[in-house]
């Protein structure tokens, strides 16, 4: 038989000799560590400064405050909302009495006198019941710490790429405005990573042809919308000292389960040095 070390009980009740009675029983059969009250004052104090208590046996006739008055004033406490309610009880064994308890947060309810048998299978199915909930919490608590592992890996590998890589990286809402940039674009746009963050796009683009100057949210926008992105596009940025700077940029939508965009991601590579070299079929490369 599981012993339940580990498991603390708190019984309640006015009559010292079943208080006795109820301790024999339980360290007969069980290594449970047992704290008793002999009211339900004293039954409220207990609770709160031990507030790992599994179970509480709770006697109904009490002097003063009874087992009714104090399972609700458990049941309106934090700490000791969640601890499951036997009621003990000798006079009350009507479906009434049943009904009102369960209503003030009893769990079950045993009748006096004890059947030795029943109350150790009864409180033995509650420590059951809770050892199985902790072990379920326990492996999803792994399950989630490992999980939080792996995504923090993930996050970790994918910042050392953005933090790396040579390109500028800006993340815009559909609006245009700057949300993340990596250290790439900082440098190229002289700008300190705040600074970036809440700009608009156009504070720094420069597209050429002047009926190109307001395509970034306009035409382009819709064509993100239709193909998902836009690659390979001649454009310049203007760093924060003014200097044009010639870019390779593209363009590519994120989107929300509603198909709508939720970010556009901007790469420019930083063209300075390059020339264009025009082949005999009209095709341009980029020679550095």
């Amino acid at each position: 038989m599981n012993r339940y070390a580990g498991f603390k009980l708190l019984a309640v009740d006015d009559n010292e000799h079943n208080l006795f009675t109820l301790r024999a029983l339980v360290e007969e059969h069980m290594d449970v560590e047992i704290l008793e009250a002999s009211g339900g004052a004293q039954a409220l104090e207990i609770a709160q400064s031990h507030p790992d208590i599994d179970l509480i046996i709770l006697d109904v006739q009490m002097p003063e405050v009874d087992g009714f008055e104090t399972a609700q004033m458990l049941k309106l406490r934090k700490k000791t909302r969640d601890i499951p309610i036997i009621f003990l009880t000798a006079a009350f064994k009507t479906e009434e009495f049943q009904r009102k308890g369960y209503d003030v947060g009893a769990v079950d309810y045993l009748l006096k006198p004890i059947d030795d048998n029943q109350f150790l299978n009864k409180i033995s199915t509650y420590f059951r019941l809770i050892e199985k909930e902790r072990q379920l919490n326990q492996v999803l608590e792994e399950k989630v710490a490992q999980r939080t592992a792996e995504l923090n890996k993930a996050k970790l590998y994918l910042e050392n790429i953005l933090n790396n890589m040579g390109e500028a990286l800006l993340v815009l809402s559909p609006d245009g405005v700057v949300r993340e940039v990596n250290p790439a674009a900082v440098d190229m746009l002289g700008y300190a990573q705040p600074e970036l963050l809440g700009m608009s796009i156009g504070d720094v683009f420069e597209e050429e042809g002047e009926e190109q100057a307001v395509a970034f949210m306009g035409t382009w926008l819709e064509a993100l919308i239709r193909t998902g992105a836009l690659r390979d596009i001649d454009a310049a940025f203007i760093s924060k000292s003014g200097e044009r700077i010639p870019i390779l940029f593209s363009r590519t939508a994120v989107l929300d389960a509603e198909g709508k965009i939720e970010n556009i991601i901007c790469i420019a590579k930083n063209m300075r040095g390059y020339r264009k070299i025009d082949e005999p079929a009209g095709v341009s490369t980029v020679a550095g």
